[in-house]
């Protein structure tokens, strides 16, 4: 553990007096509201401008770096917007980045389509940033995505880019880990500086010592069995637990480990070689296989072993979110066990979080299959909250306070009360698919449910007056 004190200093250094933190940025391109329809669906409000963002941010041992990032500037002149925070998910090497306009960085597009002023932080060690990826670990996942932040409050003064208080922050898979990881550092030790809105984390490791820990060690068929090396690659940097993959990792898993690390090979590469060497050493891709037999012993048998140290130190689900919050995940998620989520919001609760829930999106769907609908159900979360106002006026556009839906749960139809006349009302499922269309004529308006399904449903209504986001349940 002899890096132990240069994480100590990283983590000191994290609560330093802001400085510029912007370094440049880099025009990459329009994409307008028809395109962004197209893509996204009818929640899409407007287009975006895209911008690589490089930054000033310390490497995992306290050196400075140069940090990369996308910035999602959604074309909206006049109006004052919140900004948001979208952290992308595993991806396959140092090139497959937002800034590149790669690695999910679609994500980002979607949620700058909604007026949010996005930022997609490439994380250390990917993008322009130098040495090795620091993966699933906590303190530079938050510090490289704090000071994107500040990097892009600093371009929003330099370009005339209004933007307000609120910041909300979501992402998926490893950037749902980010995203938690980011959050907490920015509650716990960044406020007044930075104030969450709402926070949306979505099928996220958020126990490494835990479930994920669980998962790994047992004989489980697992098809992505280059996490396992990526974490403890990731690990072993920064902590120094064993230094080099040999001793803790068999061969020939260790040399194809040590080949993505001297980024000879990428992630995506690494894992069809494991694949397929498990496959045929021992029937079945089972991660623990590749683990030197003494290591599983020790990780299994030792509470105290570095390596339960270190996981632990990137545990993210043991403290008390104050805003408001939503875990949303798949129960027959393939990749990062459900549990997670529904350990996170046990355990958050206890703490006493005051708004805090882990939602099943879709209780049939797979780690793949789990983004459209978790990421709708945060497009909905997060409307509730957003505030949009015109530069040179306090008016609102996101509140119609008064809208009421009744009954619900509804039979034959449900009624929306005091609607605007000329207002847009759409109903859509918890995938996003809508299923009807309308426009008010008044104050009382009547929708057919004999067209939908049971379960929840969505209800947006959209306004000159302003917008307003509901839930209807159809028994």
């Amino acid at each position: 553990m002899k890096r132990f004190l240069q994480i100590i200093i990283v983590l000191l250094l994290s609560g330093h007096v802001q400085a510029q933190q912007l370094i440049s940025s880099e025009f990459k391109g329009t994409i307008s509201q028809p395109q962004l329809a197209l893509q996204f669906g009818p929640l899409i409000q407007n287009g975006v401008n895209m911008y690589k963002i490089t930054y000033a941010t310390p490497d995992p041992f306290g050196q400075p770096d140069t940090a990369s990032g996308l910035l999602v500037v959604p074309i909206r002149p006049g109006f004052t917007l919140p900004m948001l925070i979208c952290h992308r998910g595993t991806v396959s090497g140092p090139a497959d980045v937002p800034s590149n306009l790669a690695g999910g960085f679609q994500l980002g597009l979607a949620f700058g389509g909604m007026g949010y002023v996005t930022s997609m932080p490439d994380l250390l060690g990917m993008g322009t940033s130098r040495g090795f990826h620091p993966y699933v670990h906590a303190a530079t996942a938050a510090s490289a995505s704090v000071d994107m932040l500040r990097a892009v409050r600093q371009y929003a003064a330099q370009h005339q880019l209004s933007i307000n208080q609120q910041l909300f922050i979501t992402g998926y898979s490893q950037g749902g880990y980010s995203a938690m990881a980011t959050y907490k550092d920015i509650q716990e030790n960044h406020s007044p500086e930075f104030t969450v809105t709402a926070a949306a984390p979505l099928s996220g490791p958020y126990s490494m010592s835990g479930v994920m820990r669980e998962a790994i060690l047992s004989d489980a068929v697992y098809m992505t069995p280059s996490y396992v090396p990526n974490t403890l690659l990731s690990y072993d940097y920064i902590y120094d637990i064993y230094g080099s993959p040999q001793h803790y990792l068999k061969e020939p898993y260790a040399t194809m480990s040590q080949r993505y690390f001297n980024r000879e090979i990428n992630l995506t590469t690494l894992n069809a070689m494991l694949i397929q060497q498990l496959t045929q050493d021992f029937g079945a891709s089972i991660p623990r296989h590749m683990l030197q037999d003494s290591v599983v012993a020790a990780v299994m048998n030792q509470p105290d072993h570095p390596v339960n140290q270190a996981l632990a130190d990137n545990d993210v689900y043991d403290w008390t979110p104050m805003s408001p919050t939503r875990l949303f995940y798949c129960r027959a998620d393939d990749q990062v066990s459900y549990r997670n989520s529904v350990v996170a919001d046990s355990v958050m609760n206890l703490n006493g979080a005051p708004n805090v829930q882990a939602v099943d999106v879709n209780t049939s769907a797979n780690h793949t299959g789990c983004v459209q609908p978790a990421l709708f159900n945060t497009a909905f979360f997060f409307g509730q909250y957003q505030s949009i106002t015109l530069t040179s006026s306090t008016r609102e556009e996101r509140l119609l306070s008064d809208v009421r839906v009744w009954p619900n749960p509804a039979q034959s139809f449900f009624y929306l009360e005091s609607v605007p006349a000329a207002a847009r009302i759409e109903v859509f499922d918890g995938s996003g698919i809508r299923h009807y269309v309308a426009v008010s004529e008044g104050q009382l308006h009547a929708v057919p449910v004999d067209r939908l399904a049971r379960g929840v449903h969505y209800v947006r209504i959209t306004a000159r007056e302003g917008n307003w986001y509901g839930k209807v349940m159809i028994p």
